[in-house]
C-alpha cells in the first residue's frame, strides 16, 4: 500500500500525493507486520486492481469476482485495511487544504469568498448607509445548533488518534531533517494504535454518551474561536459604522439539541435534560475559573506604582477575607474575590441542577455526579496545583446574572485603561470578558423538541382530568382553539399535586418542569427555544403553550403585565404540503391574541424552523429545495405585513439529500429578507467533527457562516431584480414536474420499500451503534415513518444517493421539450440565481459521489428479478437524464468542473471504496443466506463504517 496512485497531478498536488503514499506505506508496513504477508498480499492484489477498475483497464467485476467466497478471517482485515486507508487519505486532504490557504495567502492575492475579509471588502464597496445597517443587524444572530443526529460513525478513541496523526503530519511538513526520523516514528506508532483500536462500537451511545461528545468540541475549539470571532466581527464594523452601536450582543451564538430533543428519543428525560445543562455550565465555569487564576497570576500591580479606579478598589476591598494578604496588590485581590463570588455562583448553580461530573472543563459520560459540588472542589484543586490559592466561598453572595460577572470584569478593565495599562488589559482579561459575554453561565441555549401528536396527547389528558373537557382530541380546530385560549388567559394550573397521570404524561411535564429549573438556576438563554415537530395548525402552538405554562416556563400575565416565556415557540414546518401551508399556519396564530400576545412580549421576534429532511423523503431533491424557497418568500411577506421580526431556523444534515453543502452558498441562495441579520442552522453528525475539531477549520467555518449572513442582509444577493417573479413561476412549474417523477418511483411503484430494503442496508444501519435515537418514529415499513438520516445513509452506501438527485433530470427535460431558447434560459438561471446555481452545483456534487455499476451490484440483492429490473431500469435513465441535463444547462464537460478540490478528492479516495462496496454486497449475500455469525455480521459494519468516513457526508 506505499504507492497511493493519485494520478499525475501538477507541482501543487505533489505534497498530498506524497503524504498519502507516505501514509499509505505506514499502513502496509503495519498490515504485514501484524497480519501477515497473506492477509498484506491480499490488500496489495485487490488494491491494485481496483484502480486498474477506475483506469478502465479490466472489467468492473473484477474485484468483486477477486473478493467473492474469500473467507472472513481474512475478509474483515481487508476491510479494516480499506476503512483506515480512506481516513488516512481524508486526513492527507484536509492538510493539503491548509497548505492551499497558506500558499494563497502568501502570495497576497484577493480573500477568497465565504471569508471575512472578502464581505468586508463588498461590504465597503456598496457603502451601505449606517442607519439601514443598524436597522438590519438590531437582532443580529448566527447560531449553529449541535445536535446528536446520528451519521458520525467514527469512535471517540478513533477520532483522538486521527488527530494526533494530523498534527504529526503537520509538524513532519516544516521539521528540520533532524526531526524527521523521530517523528516517521512516532506516525508509526500512532498507525500502530489505529490498527490495533476496534472501528465500531459493541454497544449503542447512550444518550449521556452523546453529551459528552457534543461538549468536548468547545473544549476543543469553540471556547477560544467563538469569541475571539465575535471581538473581530464586532470591531470591524464599528470601524466601518462608527456611532451605530452595532452589535450589542455576540452575533454568534452556539446552542444545542443533544438532551433536549425527545422527538421519537424515548430516552430524554426530565433528569437527562438536568445533567445536559448542568454539564454545559460546568464548561464554562471551569473555563472561566480556570482564566480567572491565570488573570489572578498576572495582574501582581503594586498600588505603590499604578492607581486605581474607586470602582477596582471596591472590589479588592472585598476581595481576600485576609487584609493583609496582597495588601499592595489590588488588582489580585479583587479578582481573587470574583473568583470567590463565581465559584459560589457554581456550586449554586451545578447543585440544583445535580450535574454530572465536570472536571477542568472536561465533561465526563457519568449520568449524573451524586455530589456536583465536588466536582467543583476537584477543579478548583486543579487550580491550586497551578499556583494559585483556593477561594473560600462559603458565606459569599453568588453572581445572580452573567452581566453582574461581566460589570465586575468590566471594571477591572476601565482602571486598567484609566492608569494606561490597556496593553494589559487587552490580554487575558480581554479573552475572558468576549468568553463571559458570549457564553454567559449556560454556555450554549438548549433547544427542546417534541412533536405536536404527543402534544395533543398529553393536552387531552391534563383537560381530561381537570374537568376542562373529557375528550380533546374530538374537537374540531376551532373548539380547540378556543378553548386552549381561555386556558391561557389565567395562571390557574390544570393539575393539582395529587394529580396521577399517566406515564407519557408524567415524563413530557418532568421535562418541562426540568426545563424551568435550568432557566432558574443558569438563566433565560438557557433554554432559549420550544420547538414542535410536525406543526400543521393554530392549536399544535398553543398546545406547545399550555404545556409550557403547566410545567411553569409560561406566564400567561395579567390584565396588568404581558406575558412571559423564555422559551420561544417555534413551528416547525417538515413536509412539503405544511411548507406550503407554513405562512398562513402563522398568520392565523398571530391572529389569536394570546398567541400575539406571547410574541409581542418577545419583542415581535418570530422563529419557524424549516425541515429539510423530511420534505426531502417527502418530494424529492428539486421539489423539497423549492418548497423551502417559496415557503420563506411567503413567510417573508408575512412578517412585513405583520410587523414581526422573523428568525429562520434551517434543519439541515450533512448530505444534499438533507440540506447540506457549502454553508456560505446556502445561506446566500436564500430569498431577498429572510435572513435580515439573523439565522440558526443545525450542524449534524460527522459534520460537526469535520468543521469543529480543529481550531482552524472551526475559525473558516464560523466566519462563513456570518460572511454569508453579512451579505445577505446587507446586499443585493439574489440578483434577480424584475425577473424574481418569472423565475418563480418556472421553479413553481420544474418543482412539480420533478415531485411527480419522484412520486411515481418512490410513493407510486409497487414493491419500492421491498426493492429499497433489499437492495440497501437500510436494516443494518441501525446496529452500527452511531446514535441513541431508534432508526424509525414507529415500529412500521413505511418511508414516510423512517427516519431521514436511515433512508439517506443507506442510500449513499449503496452508491445511488438517490435523495440528492432524483426527479430533477425529468424535470429539466420535460420542461426544456428540445427548444434552445428554454436551455438558455435556464442557463441564465444559472448564472445569475445563487438559489439555482447552488441547487444545480449540490447536485453535481451527489452525483459524483454516485456509482450505478456499484449501485448494480446491490441490485442483484433483491430476489424479484422483474421488481429488480423495473425500478434500477427507472433509477439508471433517471441518473443518466440527469447528468446530460446538468451538462447542458452549466455548459460543463463534467459533473465537478466547479469543484476541482472535490474532484481531486475523489480520484485520491474512491479507487478504496471499490473493496469496500464489493464486499458488502457480499457479506450482505451472506447474511440474507442465512449465514448470521457474528463476524459476518460485523463485516457489514465495519464496510459501512469505511464507506461513510470515505464519503464524509453520508446521512
Amino acid at each position: 500500500m506505499g504507492d497511493a496512485q493519485t494520478g499525475n497531478g501538477n507541482d501543487a498536488t505533489r505534497p498530498l500525493r506524497e503524504d498519502i503514499r507516505f501514509l499509505g506505506g505506514v499502513l502496509g508496513d503495519t498490515i504485514r507486520d501484524h497480519e501477515g504477508a497473506e492477509v498484506f498480499d491480499l490488500v496489495e492484489k485487490v488494491r491494485v486492481e481496483a484502480f486498474r477498475v477506475r483506469r478502465e483497464e479490466v472489467r468492473r467485476s473484477a474485484v468483486g469476482e477477486m473478493l467473492a467466497g474469500v473467507e472472513i478471517g481474512v475478509a474483515l482485515p481487508l476491510i479494516r485495511a480499506f476503512s483506515y486507508f480512506v481516513l488516512l487519505a481524508n486526513l492527507a486532504e484536509d492538510i493539503q487544504r491548509d497548505r492551499r490557504r497558506a500558499a494563497h495567502e502568501s502570495a497576497g492575492e484577493p480573500p477568497q469568498d465565504s471569508s471575512l475579509a472578502a464581505t468586508y471588502r463588498k461590504l465597503d464597496a456598496a457603502g451601505v448607509p449606517g442607519e439601514r445597517v443598524a436597522d438590519l443587524l438590531s437582532d443580529a444572530l448566527v447560531s449553529p445548533v449541535i445536535t446528536a443526529h446520528p451519521t458520525e460513525t467514527r469512535r471517540r478513541t478513533v477520532f483522538d488518534t486521527q488527530t494526533r496523526i494530523t498534527d504529526l503530519m503537520r509538524q513532519r511538513q516544516r521539521a528540520p531533517e533532524s526531526e524527521q526520523a523521530r517523528l516517521d516514528l512516532e506516525i508509526r506508532r500512532q498507525v500502530l494504535t489505529l490498527w490495533r483500536t476496534a472501528l465500531i462500537r459493541l454497544s449503542r451511545l447512550r444518550i449521556q454518551d452523546e453529551i459528552a461528545v457534543g461538549l468536548r468540541y468547545y473544549e476543543l475549539t469553540l471556547l477560544d474561536v467563538v469569541p475571539a470571532i465575535n471581538a473581530d466581527v464586532r470591531a470591524a464594523l464599528w470601524s466601518r459604522w462608527p456611532g451605530q452601536s452595532l452589535l450589542p450582543k455576540p452575533i454568534l451564538r452556539t446552542g444545542s439539541w443533544i438532551g433536549g430533543d425527545r422527538d421519537g428519543n424515548p430516552y430524554v428525560t426530565a433528569e437527562v435534560v438536568r445533567t445536559a445543562s448542568g454539564q454545559a455550565a460546568g464548561v464554562a465555569f471551569g473555563r472561566y475559573l480556570r482564566d480567572l487564576v491565570q488573570v489572578e497570576k498576572t495582574l501582581a500591580l503594586s498600588a505603590r506604582l499604578v492607581p486605581v479606579t474607586p470602582e477596582l478598589r471596591a472590589l479588592a476591598d472585598d476581595g481576600y477575607p485576609d487584609p493583609a494578604t496582597f495588601a499592595d496588590e489590588p488588582y489580585r485581590r479583587a479578582v481573587y474575590g470574583i473568583r470567590a463570588r463565581l465559584t459560589a455562583t457554581a456550586r449554586g448553580a451545578l447543585t440544583a441542577l445535580g450535574a454530572g461530573n465536570t472536571e477542568g472543563g472536561q465533561v465526563s459520560a457519568a449520568t449524573v455526579s451524586a455530589d456536583p459540588v465536588a466536582a467543583i472542589d476537584s477543579r478548583m484543586r486543579e487550580f491550586i496545583a497551578l499556583g494559585a490559592e483556593d477561594t473560600d466561598s462559603a458565606g459569599v453572595r453568588p453572581y445572580a446574572t452573567p452581566q453582574e460577572l461581566l460589570d465586575d470584569l468590566d471594571a477591572v478593565d476601565a482602571s486598567l485603561r484609566a492608569s494606561g495599562d490597556g496593553l494589559l488589559a487587552d490580554d487575558r482579561l480581554a479573552v475572558l470578558r468576549h468568553t463571559v459575554e458570549t457564553f454567559g453561565f449556560h454556555l450554549q441555549g438548549l433547544d427542546m423538541r417534541q412533536n405536536s401528536e404527543t402534544h395533543e396527547q398529553v393536552v387531552a389528558e391534563l383537560l381530561a382530568w381537570s374537568g376542562v373537557h373529557p375528550d380533546y382530541s374530538s374537537l374540531p380546530e376551532e373548539d380547540r382553539v378556543r378553548l386552549l385560549t381561555g386556558e391561557l388567559r389565567t395562571r390557574r394550573p390544570l393539575l393539582g399535586p395529587h394529580a396521577r397521570l399517566s406515564e407519557l404524561a408524567a415524563k413530557e411535564l418532568g421535562i418541562i418542569r426540568a426545563a424551568a429549573e435550568v432557566v432558574a438556576a443558569l438563566g433565560p438563554e438557557a433554554v432559549p427555544n420550544y420547538i414542535i415537530s410536525m406543526c400543521t395548525s393554530v392549536s399544535d402552538l398553543l398546545e406547545a403553550a399550555l404545556l409550557l405554562k403547566e410545567g411553569g416556563l409560561l406566564d400567561p400575565g395579567t390584565a396588568d403585565s404581558e406575558p412571559y416565556c423564555p422559551a420561544g415557540i417555534v413551528p416547525l414546518f417538515e413536509t412539503i404540503e405544511d411548507l406550503a401551508a407554513g405562512a398562513t399556519t402563522l398568520a392565523a396564530a398571530l391572529a389569536v391574541p394570546e398567541y400575539r400576545a406571547l410574541v409581542a412580549s418577545r419583542g415581535m421576534r418570530q422563529e419557524v424552523m424549516l425541515g429539510y429532511s423530511d420534505s426531502n423523503k417527502d418530494g424529492g431533491y428539486l421539489a423539497a429545495n423549492w418548497a423551502l424557497y417559496r415557503a420563506e418568500l411567503e413567510l417573508v411577506e408575512l412578517a412585513h405585513e405583520h410587523g414581526i421580526r422573523l428568525r429562520l431556523f434551517h434543519g439541515r444534515g450533512g448530505t444534499v439529500g438533507r440540506g447540506g453543502g457549502r454553508s456560505y452558498d446556502a445561506i446566500l441562495a436564500q430569498p431577498a429578507g429572510a435572513v435580515r441579520g439573523s439565522l440558526r442552522l443545525t450542524e449534524q453528525g460527522e459534520i460537526i467533527a469535520a468543521k469543529y475539531a480543529e481550531h482552524g477549520s472551526a475559525h473558516r467555518n464560523l466566519e462563513s457562516l456570518i460572511a454569508g449572513t453579512l451579505e445577505s442582509t446587507l446586499l443585493d444577493v439574489e440578483g434577480l431584480g424584475a425577473d424574481a417573479e418569472p423565475s418563480y413561476a418556472l421553479m413553481d412549474d420544474l418543482a412539480g414536474r420533478a415531485r411527480a417523477a419522484y412520486a411515481r418511483l418512490v410513493h407510486e411503484t409497487p414493491g419500492f420499500v421491498d426493492y429499497f430494503r433489499q437492495s440497501t442496508p437500510v436494516a443494518e444501519v441501525g446496529d452500527l451503534n452511531i446514535g441513541s435515537r431508534p432508526a424509525s418514529r414507529k415500529p412500521t415499513s413505511s418511508v414516510s415513518d423512517l427516519r431521514a438520516i436511515p433512508w439517506v445513509m443507506s442510500w449513499s452506501q449503496a452508491r445511488v444517493m438517490l435523495p440528492g438527485w432524483y426527479g430533477t433530470g425529468t424535470a429539466l427535460e420535460e420542461w426544456v421539450d428540445a427548444d434552445p431558447e428554454r436551455l438558455a434560459r435556464l442557463s441564465d438561471l444559472y448564472r445569475r440565481w445563487p438559489f439555482f446555481r447552488t441547487v444545480m452545483s449540490n447536485l453535481a456534487q451527489v452525483m459524483a459521489k454516485s456509482d450505478l455499476a456499484i449501485a448494480a451490484r446491490y441490485a442483484e440483492l433483491v430476489e424479484d428479478v422483474d421488481l429488480r429490473e423495473r425500478i434500477f431500469g427507472m433509477i439508471e435513465t433517471e441518473h443518466a437524464r440527469t447528468v446530460a441535463m446538468h451538462a447542458a444547462i452549466t455548459g460543463n464537460d463534467h459533473l465537478l468542473a466547479d469543484n476541482p478540490s472535490l474532484a481531486e478528492s475523489i480520484r485520491n479516495r474512491f479507487p478504496y471504496l471499490e473493496p469496500l462496496n464489493q464486499m458488502q454486497v457480499e457479506l450482505l449475500r451472506r447474511l440474507r443466506s442465512g449465514d448470521d455469525s457474528e463476524l459476518v455480521k460485523r463485516g457489514i459494519l465495519l464496510t459501512m463504517n469505511g464507506l461513510a468516513t470515505a464519503l464524509r457526508n453520508s446521512g
